[in-house]
């Protein structure tokens, strides 16, 4: 069994069947009303291969021209982001041992040839508040090093319902998604993967 490096906390299988499909419901009725966009890198404007969005009260978003931030409205329609899921905050009060509530739900879709590259999450003022994500759909392949760049990297597997916590000694490792395996789960109406993440931004 892989021993998982102090602070990264995997919770498999969290989430039931028909807890995943309530969650997912309310998902898209809220994606529609701040709809998917696709991010763009700072300086090159390259965009990223996912496509995301944000609910909560701060979203974080990226482009060529002002780089990573968060901000309170959806950079294309203007508006206002939809509340965070009571379902994603219970999960997080239950969980986060964190004393204040998330400001921001990053809403992540990976197509089935989508990944992530090896990031640390840094944007925001207080790092004693954990990453906390759910994966909803298929399977994909997690990548997680040290807080260096060229620290040497494990993997695992994330499975639709997982919760995983970066907490403590791993908030600020580099960690990233190697790959989506379609077809592997049956919860979305096509093949590919949606990631929830709930962040505190400020302190």
């Amino acid at each position: 069994m892989q021993v998982l490096p102090n602070g990264l906390k995997l919770l498999p299988g969290f989430l039931s069947r028909s807890e995943q499909e309530d969650l997912l419901e309310e998902v898209r009725a809220k994606a529609a009303i701040a709809p998917l966009f696709v991010p763009k890198m700072p300086r090159t404007g390259k965009p990223m291969s996912v496509r995301m969005t944000n609910f909560g009260s701060l979203g974080w978003v990226t482009d060529k021209e002002k780089g990573y931030r968060y901000q309170p409205t959806h950079p294309e329609t203007g508006d206002p982001w939809p509340d965070i899921p009571v379902k994603l905050l219970e999960i997080w009060e239950e969980h986060a041992n964190y004393e204040k509530p998330p400001e921001a739900c990053l809403v992540n879709y990976y197509e089935p040839d989508a990944k992530m590259g090896l990031h640390q999450d840094r944007d925001e003022e207080d790092f004693d508040a954990p990453v906390l994500s759910i994966s909803l759909g298929d399977r994909c392949l997690f990548r997680y090093g040290g807080k260096n760049r060229n620290d040497p990297t494990k993997s695992f597997k994330l499975e639709s319902g997982d919760v995983m916590l970066l907490s403590g000694a791993s908030r600020l490792i580099f960690h990233g998604v190697d790959r989506i395996y379609p077809g592997t789960s049956t919860l979305l109406k096509r093949e590919g993967r949606i990631n929830l993440t709930l962040r505190r931004v400020t302190r």
